[in-house]
C-alpha cells in the first residue's frame, strides 16, 4: 500500500496511501468527509487515517492519543481517524472505476443479529450455532473498544450531491455486511465505522444508490476489500466460529413491538 500515488486517471488509485508506525494515511487534498467514527460527521481535510492500537489498549482520551500517533508518524492532524486492533499490514484496498476502498477487518467482537426467516419478528437462532441465551443484548463482552472492528474507507473521485455523500454511508454499510454475512456469519462488529469522502471539484454525481455508478462500483470495492482484508487477517488462525466461540460479542435477540402505521393512539387515517 505504502506509497502509490493518486490521480484523475480511471486506473489510477483515489488516494495516495502511505503507512508508518501503525498508521495508514489516505491523502487526498480538499476531500469532503463524512464520518460515523469518533468526533464524526462532515469535514474538510486532506487525509484520512486508519490507526492500529495496541493489545489491551483502553485510552479514554481519543483525540489527544490519535494526535500523539500521527505525530509520530510524521502525519499532519487533517481528516477523520478510525481506530482498530487490526495490524496495518492487513489492510487492503480494492478499486474500481471512480472509486476505492479501504479496510480492515477483525471479528474477534461480532455483533449478532439473529432474523427469522418465517418472517415473524425477532427469534431465530444466532449465525454458525450461536446461542443468544449465552449472549445477552446487554452483554458487557462489547465493551472492549476496537477489539476487531471492520474499518471501512470509501473515496471516489466524483463531487457527490449533499443526499449522496450520507447515502454512500449506507451503501458502504449495506456492502460489508453482506460480506460479513457471507464470510463469518454476521453482519458486523460492535464498533465498525465508515467513512466515506469525494472531491468536491470532480464530475458532479447526484446520486450515490447501488444502481448508480458510484453506488455500484462502491459496492463492488467493499466486497473485495472487505473478504481481502479477512483473508490477510485470518491467514493463519481461523475467525470465530460464533458469538459464544468470540472473546468479544453482542447477540441483539430482544423483540420489538411491531404495529400497522397509523395504529398509535391519536393518529389519523
Amino acid at each position: 500500500m505504502s506509497g502509490s500515488d493518486g490521480g484523475d486517471g480511471a486506473d489510477a488509485p483515489v488516494f495516495k496511501s502511505t503507512v508508518r508506525e501503525g498508521v495508514c494515511r489516505l491523502a487526498r487534498p480538499e476531500t469532503r468527509w463524512l464520518s460515523t467514527g469518533h468526533g464524526g460527521g462532515e469535514s474538510r481535510g486532506d487525509a484520512a487515517h486508519l490507526v492500529s492500537v495496541p493489545e489491551g489498549w483502553a485510552d479514554v482520551d481519543i483525540p489527544a492519543y490519535v494526535r500523539e500517533r500521527l505525530d509520530a508518524a510524521g502525519f499532519a492532524p487533517s481528516g477523520p481517524a478510525l481506530l482498530t486492533g487490526v495490524p496495518m499490514r492487513h489492510a487492503r484496498r480494492a478499486r474500481l472505476g471512480p472509486v476505492e476502498a479501504v479496510v480492515t477487518a477483525g471479528v474477534s467482537n461480532p455483533a449478532a443479529l439473529p432474523v427469522d426467516s418465517s418472517g415473524a419478528s425477532g427469534g431465530g437462532d444466532g449465525p454458525e450455532g450461536s446461542d443468544p441465551a449465552n449472549a445477552p443484548a446487554d452483554d458487557t463482552r462489547g465493551d472492549r473498544h476496537h477489539a476487531g472492528t471492520v474499518n471501512v474507507v470509501v473515496g471516489t473521485t466524483r463531487s457527490l450531491a449533499p443526499g449522496a455523500l450520507p447515502n454512500l454511508v449506507a451503501v458502504a454499510a449495506e456492502a460489508k455486511a453482506a460480506t460479513l454475512l457471507a464470510r463469518v456469519g454476521v453482519p458486523g462488529t460492535t464498533s465498525d465505522a465508515v467513512v466515506v469522502g469525494c472531491d468536491p471539484d470532480g464530475e458532479t454525481a447526484a446520486f450515490s444508490g447501488s444502481a448508480t455508478p458510484v453506488g455500484s462500483a462502491a459496492r463492488v470495492c467493499v466486497r473485495d476489500a472487505v473478504s481481502a482484508a479477512l483473508s490477510a487477517r485470518y491467514a493463519e488462525e481461523p475467525p470465530p466460529a460464533s458469538v459464544d466461540a468470540a472473546e468479544y460479542g453482542v447477540v441483539s435477540d430482544e423483540r420489538a413491538r411491531v404495529e400497522r402505521v397509523g395504529s398509535a393512539e391519536g393518529s389519523e387515517g
